[in-house]
């Protein structure tokens, strides 16, 4: 079926995700749409993120996606089963990709996680983690509201976010944790400082490669993966400038000349209550 898949994020954290998912599924057409004009969300109200969310969702089902992946871990946390409940296509979120990932991973049992102020609170890893292994794992939780302008800045280099990423950490200090999830599409960005800080004995987890492989799985289960030959044209959106999100996707995803858009949502009034 050589329909688009969907993918949404609060801005450019999610080209994390999306880049593994061409990796892993080459013949998959996106079309990316990152909120970079209202990001961060972290610190938003769930109202907020909801409507945010449905905002861009909505648009890409004007586009006739097969399928919604929520590259973002806030909108995951706020929006997953509302919109597995009430989309016919999978939707597909990273915070139960990124658990999966980690708890293979840990041999502790002890795993942190890092996220935005609304993943966090939101309590979603220790609940995934705890329905999928009991009460067998401890989870630290830390909100990191420096990252995300870090990344969104392109700040990411050793000499402009070590300090910042060593202060923000300082409190998982006090546990002895052997998995660390990044649970926060931008933080994969600022991975090789966050290891650095962590140390070498701390397994760092981003949930993109296993984001991709459910993907892969439930496209194959439905019948619905790519059969055509033809190289995929992903087109990616932003709600903000346009030049540095080109910039960015040039990047990260190693795509010379992407066809990057800019979009509005100034005048949306959806609801969905």
């Amino acid at each position: 079926m050589n329909l688009p898949i969907g993918v949404i994020d609060s801005g450019v954290g999610g080209l994390t995700v999306a880049k593994e998912v061409a990796r892993q599924l080459p013949k998959e057409t996106m079309i990316y749409i990152g909120d970079t004009a209202r990001c961060p969300y972290g610190p938003r109200t769930v109202e907020e993120v909801r409507r945010f969310t449905w905002q861009m969702v909505e648009q890409l089902l004007q586009w006739d996606i097969k399928m919604l992946v929520i590259a973002c871990n806030t909108a995951t946390a706020v929006t997953l089963e509302e919109l597995q409940a009430q989309l016919d296509i999978p939707v597909v979120g990273v915070i139960r990709p990124g658990a999966i990932a980690a708890l293979n991973e840990t041999s502790s049992g002890e795993i942190a996680v890092i996220g935005t102020e609304g993943t966090i609170h939101s309590g979603a890893y220790p609940e995934t983690i705890r329905a999928i292994q009991g009460e067998q794992v401890t989870v630290h939780n830390l909100a990191c509201p420096p990252f995300v302008p870090l990344v969104e800045q392109n700040r990411t280099s050793k000499q402009d976010a070590y300090k910042i990423v060593e202060e923000t950490l300082r409190p998982l200090q006090q546990y002895r944790y052997d998995t660390l999830i990044l649970g926060c599409t931008h933080y994969p960005i600022l991975k090789a400082v966050i290891q650095e800080v962590v140390g070498g004995g701390v397994s760092v987890i981003s949930s993109g490669q296993e984001t991709a492989r459910e993907m892969s799985t439930i496209l194959q289960h439905n019948g619905i993966h790519n059969r055509s030959e033809e190289a995929p044209a992903h087109i990616f959106y932003t709600s903000g400038e346009v030049l540095p999100f080109v910039e960015k996707v040039e990047r990260w995803m190693t795509i010379t000349t992407p066809d990057v858009r800019q979009i509005s949502f100034l005048s949306s009034t959806m609801n969905h209550d």
